[in-house]
C-alpha cells in the first residue's frame, strides 16, 4: 500500500484524463506545493456527502484516481492554477487525519482482463459506438472525430470512452470502481447505445421520431 494525499472534488478523474484545478484553500495550497516539491502524486476522490470548501473535510467515495501535476501557474495570494493528468485507480484502505488535508493508505488496481475473448468482442462493439457518438455530438461543427485516432486495445478504448462520456458523476464513479474489464466494457456499451439514441433524437428535425400521423375520425 501507499500513502497518498487526497483532494475531495465534485468530479471523477480517470486514468489518462486531464483536469484543470484552481487551488485557493490554504490546506490544498500546502498539499499541492508539497507535491510539486517532491514530484509526488495526489489522489482525486469524488465527494459523497458534505462540502469540502472552506469547512470540515467532506465524506468521499473510497475509490479514486491518482493525479500527476503536469503544469502549474502561481497566482497572487499564493493561489495556483494547475493541470493534472489521471494516473492509476486506487482504493482507500485507511484514512489519516494528521494533516490539514485528508491522507489515505491506498491500494492501486486496474480492471482485470478476466475474460479475454469477451473483452476482445466487447472492444469491437464499443469502438464504432464511441465513434458514432462523437460524430453525432459534433454533427453541427467542423470537428469530426477521426476513427483512426482510436487505439485497437479494448482497455484503451474503455479508458477513452469513460473519459469522453457526458454523464453524471455517480455513473462515472461506478465505472471508475469496476475491477472487471469485461464488465466495464459491457456497461459502457449499454450506456453508449442509450446515449447515442437520445442524442440522435435530440438533434433530429422536429417530428422525425414522434410523427404519429393524422388523427382518425371518431
Amino acid at each position: 500500500m501507499a500513502r497518498l494525499p487526497l483532494f475531495p472534488l465534485n468530479t471523477v478523474l480517470f486514468p489518462g484524463m486531464q483536469a484543470r484545478l484552481h487551488i485557493f484553500e490554504d490546506r490544498y495550497k500546502l498539499m499541492i506545493n508539497r507535491c510539486m516539491e517532491t514530484g509526488e502524486e495526489f489522489g482525486v476522490v469524488l465527494i459523497r456527502k458534505g462540502s469540502d470548501a472552506m469547512g470540515k473535510l467532506a465524506e468521499t467515495f473510497m475509490v479514486g484516481c491518482a493525479a500527476k501535476i503536469s503544469e502549474a501557474q502561481r497566482l497572487p495570494m499564493q493561489r495556483l492554477n494547475i493541470v493534472t493528468v489521471g494516473q492509476r485507480r486506487f482504493r482507500i484502505r485507511e484514512l489519516h487525519f494528521d494533516e490539514p488535508y485528508l491522507v489515505g493508505e491506498v491500494e492501486y488496481f486496474m480492471p482485470s482482463d478476466d475474460d479475454p475473448p469477451l473483452v476482445r468482442q466487447c472492444g469491437r462493439i464499443l469502438r464504432p459506438l464511441l465513434v458514432h457518438y462523437l460524430d453525432t455530438l459534433h454533427a453541427d461543427s467542423s470537428n469530426h472525430f477521426d476513427a483512426e485516432q482510436l487505439p485497437d486495445s479494448p482497455r484503451a478504448v474503455a479508458q477513452i470512452a469513460s473519459i469522453l462520456l457526458h454523464s453524471d458523476n455517480y455513473q462515472k464513479q461506478q465505472l471508475l470502481e469496476m475491477d472487471s474489464l469485461s464488465k466495464l466494457l459491457e456497461t459502457l456499451i449499454e450506456i453508449y447505445r442509450v446515449e447515442t439514441m437520445l442524442l440522435d433524437i435530440r438533434l433530429s428535425p422536429p417530428g422525425k421520431y414522434f410523427d404519429i400521423g393524422p388523427f382518425s375520425s371518431n
